[in-house]
């Protein structure tokens, strides 16, 4: 891997004076070169203006590239359709926190050392208690996890690359024990304890889907599909998320706290919650028959409704980890036995006139990620609520490799965006009894 190098020189022009301007040209290893604008301001006076950040590149980054118009999402170079199909979710974490897949030596220790940390501290248990029971698991999941902090002073001082490292692993492995207890909590069951001979999916649906009287029956293909769930959601570049993550850790606050605004900030509906809004879509929809009369109305300008699960603010082309989705929620109900799921039929017939429509192809509206997951995870037993929490679980990874990475950089700085300014100018005070 070669790091990023200055290859070349932009020259800009202001109005039509000749004031000119070289700013350097930076190349990474894949995907365009970015401007150096670090010295406008000091060179200018002058900021950039990008709301949305949408072609600004704030940091730069080793661990996910992703090609939108071409459909390419990689981790470390690797693509995630063979992550998916090949490998598993501990050997995609020690990746994307290593930089390298493992041996087995290594990916042995790694996952001995991430299950025996999926146990919570006994008191964190009471915090739960503290949550009104019709509380929304993300609400406990940013509470929870910002409170580990308080009992985890061992893992706090960011300055300590062994520290640093243990709440690495530590977020990783009790994440799934968190988001179980908070679906317990909302349900009224009583919380259900790690074990440590399970891997790590079938440890998260035990927890999940267990009670006392009974143990959950564990399917192969089950948590074959849970296991591929979390590598498909385990990082995506520099997203909201990930963006607050790297904020929230620029100021040098604790891990967990960093972690904990990064669920924050994925619990919006235009993020993490996209699933759930596309089985909302389905069941208004309501029937195959009906698809074309809603597909006319996604057409219409005029019209509120939006077709949920097609299109993405990167991808431009068919979202990669949408095929390994698609293949995914085929095995699930297959082996859930429902393979004539009127939701599923619904959704393909939906897919089908979609990727065939000349008004999608030519608007790139294709399926993503989010168009199959909120099938598989109906399926499974998971209500809507749990949705945005699995993918909070699997993104702990990417958040955590980030920071990790962003704590690294000696180059690192605390964030601070500019702003254009839109208000007043100065205006004298005006004394209360003559306004």
């Amino acid at each position: 891997m070669s790091s990023s190098t200055v290859t070349g020189n932009v020259t800009l022009s202001e109005g039509n004076d000749d004031n000119t301007l070289s700013l350097p040209l930076i190349a990474g290893t894949v995907g365009p070169s970015v401007i150096d604008v670090r010295k406008l301001y000091a060179d200018t006076g002058h900021f950039t203006y990008d709301p949305g950040f949408t072609s600004t590149a704030s940091c730069d980054s080793a661990i996910t590239y992703i090609d939108g118009d071409k459909g390419i999402l990689m981790h470390r170079g690797y693509k995630i359709e063979e992550l998916a199909e090949k490998s598993d979710f501990m050997e995609v974490c020690y990746l994307l926190l290593k930089g390298e897949l493992p041996n087995q030596a290594q990916k042995d220790k790694f996952t001995h050392d991430i299950t025996y940390h999926t146990m919570l501290h006994e008191q964190l248990t009471q915090f739960y208690r503290g949550f009104r029971r019709d509380a929304h698991p993300m609400a406990v999941m940013v509470g929870v996890v910002g409170a580990l902090s308080a009992f985890y002073h061992d893992s706090t001082d960011i300055t300590d690359p062994t520290q640093r490292m243990i709440a690495s692993y530590r977020l990783i492995a009790k994440m799934p024990t968190i988001a179980a207890m908070a679906y317990k909590y909302s349900v009224g069951q009583p919380f259900i304890y790690p074990s440590n001979e399970l891997s790590y999916a079938e440890n998260f649906l035990h927890m999940t889907f267990s009670v006392p009287a009974e143990r959950y029956k564990l399917s192969p293909v089950i948590a074959r599909a849970m296991d591929r769930i979390f590598i498909l959601h385990a990082d995506h570049e520099q997203n909201a998320s990930t963006s607050t993550v790297r904020l929230a850790g620029s100021s040098g606050a604790n891990p967990f706290a960093c972690i904990a605004a990064g669920i924050a900030c994925l619990w919006g509906p235009a993020h993490g919650g996209a699933n759930e809004a596309v089985l909302n879509m389905l069941n208004q929809i309501g029937s195959v028959d009906r698809v074309q009369e809603f597909i006319a109305k996604a057409k219409d300008k005029n019209d509120p409704f939006r077709l949920m699960g097609f299109g993405h603010r990167v991808y431009k082309n068919y979202d990669p980890r949408a095929k390994v989705m698609q293949q995914t929620c085929y095995e699930v109900l297959d082996e859930l036995g429902i393979k004539d799921e009127p939701m599923l039929k619904l959704a393909m017939e939906l897919e089908k006139i979609a990727l065939n429509d000349e008004y999608f192809i030519e608007k790139k509206l294709f399926p993503n990620v989010d168009f199959y997951s909120g099938i598989i995870l109906q399926a499974l037993g998971f209500p809507t609520s749990m949705f945005t929490v699995l993918f909070a679980l699997a993104r702990t990874v990417g958040w955590v490799a980030q920071w990790n990475e962003m704590m690294e950089d000696p180059s690192q700085k605390i964030g601070r965006p500019r702003q254009l300014y839109t208000g007043y100018t100065e205006r004298p005070f005006v004394d209360i009894s003559k306004r």
